[in-house]
């Protein structure tokens, strides 16, 4: 026996070498982007050694981002069984369960990592994110603002602190936070030039960078404008390819190159990216540059896209989904332009679909009693997409990129917001834009997920624009 015992306690020693093998391999395959390779390497280890804690946490971020959620949980949960003394599982166990909306459970994961990691900045961060998506925002704030206290350097708190004050309206922190974003270096080691910190800009020339959003690119663009009231000399704008045309005519750019167009790397003072502007400008609630509109449609354009619109009755735009690539789109699109067939109730209105990309096929086969004039399929950039806004009486969209071109046009917009993960730009409970007054309406969910009194309050509005303007052009 004693003999027996002396082979197994060998044998169990071997497979667990080969077992933290496997591990040591998966994990430098993971860090080396290989995540097929990864995955193999730690689920043989936890089929040799089923206690291997560690094993079944990287399991179970690899899972988990490859859209395994139920697999993934598991095995942050076999993971806690084994070792329930290691925070980091606790912390990707909590981020799983925010993503699903389980944020009761969520809150008791990141509870059990402070409780063994209070000094760890990264927790607090993440219950701070979650207490926002809770609307639980006082409680937010504290949580980022421990994190920030524990290291000022760790930039994802005062990243995530910057939307929490910008939705607020508390702008002077606001900004100087959201400084703390740094997705721009691989663009900025192209740039022979430093970046903007404020400095005069007298005399000089201004390379405005891009922002990923064709709606930030919108939004913000408006301050060419007032870099140039400060003296800048000349101001080259980078933008996406499908904004070139539309952003030739933005009041103080002289130049607009694209992605696609070569960059000089020198001839600039200053570059900056379109984020950054407000802060040095010191923009406040109060001291916004909404001078609307900002943006105009080439008058060719606008001739050429009238003939394809009614003649009669009110001309409203459709917009139901936006890139599904956005990390909240599940939430702010639309299931589908079904959604809005009531509209189709409304007298004297004629509906035309903006939609691009996800969602456009709907435009071909509309509910019926919705009668809608599908263009999208036929605009090639954001030129046409204003060109036909100009046409229109109104919009009608979710929160993507054309809410903004419309608001930049000066063009009546009525935008449907989520109650989840509502975006920092369109502020706290707000039924309007400060950004773009006059023209904004907010609808906005009461209940996460509910589109239907959203939509109920819209056609109630667009009866009571109806029957004041008479059901026609007006």
């Amino acid at each position: 026996m004693c003999n027996r015992g002396a082979a197994y306690a060998t044998m169990s020693k071997q497979k667990r070498e080969e077992a933290e093998a496997l591990f040591y391999q998966g994990t430098r395959l993971m860090e080396a982007g290989d995540a097929a390779g990864a995955e193999a390497c730690f689920g043989l280890a936890v089929k040799i050694a089923p206690d291997f804690a560690e094993a079944y946490a990287n399991l179970g971020l690899l899972l988990e981002k490859r859209g395994e959620a139920e697999l993934a949980e598991m095995c942050y949960r076999l993971s806690i069984e084994i070792n329930p003394a290691y925070p980091e599982t606790y912390l990707d166990l909590g981020a799983l369960l925010a993503e699903r909306k389980r944020f009761a459970e969520a809150e008791s994961a990141y509870w059990k990592a402070i409780a063994l990691k209070p000094e760890s900045p990264e927790v607090w961060s993440n219950l701070g994110v979650l207490y926002a998506c809770m609307k639980r925002e006082a409680e937010a704030e504290q949580s980022y603002r421990t994190a920030i206290g524990l290291d000022e350097g760790y930039a994802m708190a005062s990243y995530n602190l910057s939307y929490l004050l910008l939705r607020q309206g508390r702008f002077e922190e606001g900004w100087r936070r959201l400084e703390a974003r740094n997705w721009y270096a691989a663009w900025a080691a192209n740039i022979n030039c430093p970046r903007w910190a404020g400095e005069s800009v007298s005399g000089k020339s201004i390379l405005i960078g891009y922002e990923p959003g064709h709606g930030d690119m919108i939004q913000y663009c408006r301050y060419a404008a007032e870099l140039k009231t400060r003296g800048a000399a000349a101001i080259t704008l980078i933008c996406h390819a499908a904004l070139k045309t539309l952003f030739n005519a933005v009041e103080g750019v002289d130049i607009v190159l694209s992605f696609d167009d070569p960059l000089p790397s020198t001839g600039y003072d200053f570059w900056t990216p379109p984020l950054s502007i407000p802060y040095y400008c010191n923009t406040r609630l109060d001291s916004i540059p909404a001078k609307i509109p900002y943006l105009r449609a080439p008058s060719a354009l606008v001739e050429k896209w009238a003939a394809h619109l009614p003649e009669n009755g009110l001309r409203v735009g459709l917009v139901w989904k936006g890139n599904p690539l956005f990390e909240n789109d599940a939430d702010r699109s639309l299931p589908s332009l079904d959604v809005l067939a009531p509209l189709g109730a409304v007298s004297g209105v004629g509906f035309i679909s903006l939609q691009k990309g996800a969602g456009e096929s709907e435009a071909m086969d509309p509910r019926a009693g919705l009668q809608l004039t599908n263009l999208g399929s036929q605009l090639n950039d954001f030129a046409d997409t204003a060109a036909v806004i100009a046409n229109l009486d109104l919009v009608i969209c979710v929160d993507t990129a054309v809410a903004h071109l419309a608001g930049a046009l000066g063009k009546s917009c009525w935008v449907l917001l989520p109650d989840y993960k509502t975006d920092w730009r369109w502020m706290t409970e707000r039924t309007d834009s400060p950004w773009y007054p006059g023209v904004m309406r907010l609808f906005r969910q009461t209940t996460a997920g509910d589109w239907s009194a959203v939509v109920a309050d819209v056609v109630a509005a667009l009866k009571a624009l109806t029957d004041a303007r008479g059901g026609t052009n007006g």
